[in-house]
């Protein structure tokens, strides 16, 4: 880990109309780590993350991604710099094939390369390898969400965001996809993680951040939230 954030977020905001649902949020993310932020549906973590990427209008603060300020950069100039996020819900073109789908997440891809990469894709993901030529929108849900984060890595980032990625899968594939994550990280990749799965993303994590009502209520280390973390309270209001 280095003295420097690889990501640092300084009170951002987001507002929709009257809405702020982001309200002064400052986070910092190293080089190698994997960050949690937790957080009750309506805690500002989507609208957080779609903001640091640029899909999402800041209101105010300021991002800075390896020394570039990004704050009011658009997602296509952000890419190439090394920065991608794998939305909630996959998201992956239903109506194109899995080998269409992985190309287009290397069209940011500068310097060439792009079939090297598919090729490493491929060779981590069996399972796309054997249904590179089926739609997309066949696949099961856990072949989705695997698709989805083979695409974000076409554009080989040093950071990847992952929003919700075990959303509605099945408890196996969960593994998988947990199993995934802590192999990219071991590979290089720096991690920023937005889970409901509490117990299992934070026995990945370095890090974590509660949000709540859109501001940081607590950070530490992983562990220390494993320890002290009321989960029930936090994601059901008890």
């Amino acid at each position: 880990m280095t003295n420097h954030p690889m990501l640092s977020l300084s009170d951002v905001q987001v507002k929709y109309g009257a809405v702020t649902a982001v309200k002064g949020v400052s986070i910092d993310i190293y080089e190698g780590e994997i960050v949690t932020i937790l957080g009750s549906n309506g805690a500002g973590k989507s609208s957080l993350l779609n903001a640091i990427v640029g899909l999402t209008p800041k209101y105010q603060g300021s991002i800075s991604f390896l020394g570039h300020d990004i704050s009011a950069m658009k997602t296509e100039k952000i890419v190439p710099l090394g920065l991608t996020l794998t939305p909630e819900g996959r998201h992956v073109f239903a109506d194109l094939t899995v080998m269409e789908n992985l190309m287009l997440g290397g069209i940011t891809k500068r310097g060439g390369g792009v079939n090297e990469i598919l090729q490493d894709m491929l060779n981590q993901f069996p399972i796309l390898q054997e249904r590179s030529d089926q739609l997309a929108g066949t696949l099961s849900g856990g072949e989705q969400q695997m698709l989805a984060i083979a695409r974000s890595l076409m554009s080989k980032p040093k950071l990847l965001i992952l929003d919700e990625p075990s959303l509605g899968l099945a408890p196996v594939i969960i593994s998988q996809v947990f199993a995934l994550i802590s192999r990219l990280r071991k590979l290089g990749t720096t991690i920023l993680l937005v889970e409901q799965n509490v117990a299992q993303s934070l026995s990945i994590s370095d890090r974590a951040y509660l949000l709540e009502l859109g501001t940081v209520s607590r950070s530490g280390t992983a562990s220390e939230f494993l320890q002290g973390l009321d989960i029930k309270k936090i994601y059901l209001g008890g």
